[in-house]
């Protein structure tokens, strides 16, 4: 009779094949994962971006559904919003827009985000619309919020 053994394990070289193979995939995807932050600090701007220009538009639309004054507060979700030319000031749409710290660093008409490698190409500006020289009801321009995410 001849007895056979079994194998009960791996050889070396296959174990040293699996540890090739798992590093060859390690190298061609870490690079596509390692650097998520910037592109989560980019999304939340961007949301934050989106949420400003609908406040301003909300407002905007409150202030004329309720005849009041191009520079009359209005009161939404039972927070005064300061009005300018129809649209909100720059303290009127962090307030509208419900943009605060921690989560965001506002100076002004700026809106940046923390851990952001450069804050000058990382930001929301927030531009108050300009009074009309027509007529005061109707703004020359209305308010704009520019975005940048070049450098989150």
């Amino acid at each position: 009779m001849i007895q056979v053994n079994k194998q009960a394990g791996f050889t070396l070289i296959e174990l040293i094949m699996v540890i090739v193979i798992l590093g060859v995939l390690s190298a061609f995807a870490l690079p596509r994962f390692a650097d998520l932050g910037g592109n989560a600090r980019g999304a939340s701007l961007t949301g934050a971006a989106g949420s400003m220009k609908a406040a301003a538009n909300i407002a905007h639309a409150a202030q004329l559904a309720g005849g009041l004054g191009v520079n009359e507060a209005v009161e939404l979700e039972g927070a005064t919003i300061q009005m300018s030319n129809g649209y909100p000031t720059d303290a009127g749409i962090m307030l509208a827009a419900q943009i605060s710290s921690p989560d965001y660093n506002v100076t002004g008409d700026t809106v940046t985000i923390p851990g952001a490698s450069d804050d000058t190409t990382c930001r929301i500006v927030y531009a108050e619309a300009v009074a009309g020289t027509l007529s005061p009801l109707i703004p020359q321009s209305p308010a704009t919020v520019d975005l940048d995410t070049t450098g989150c």
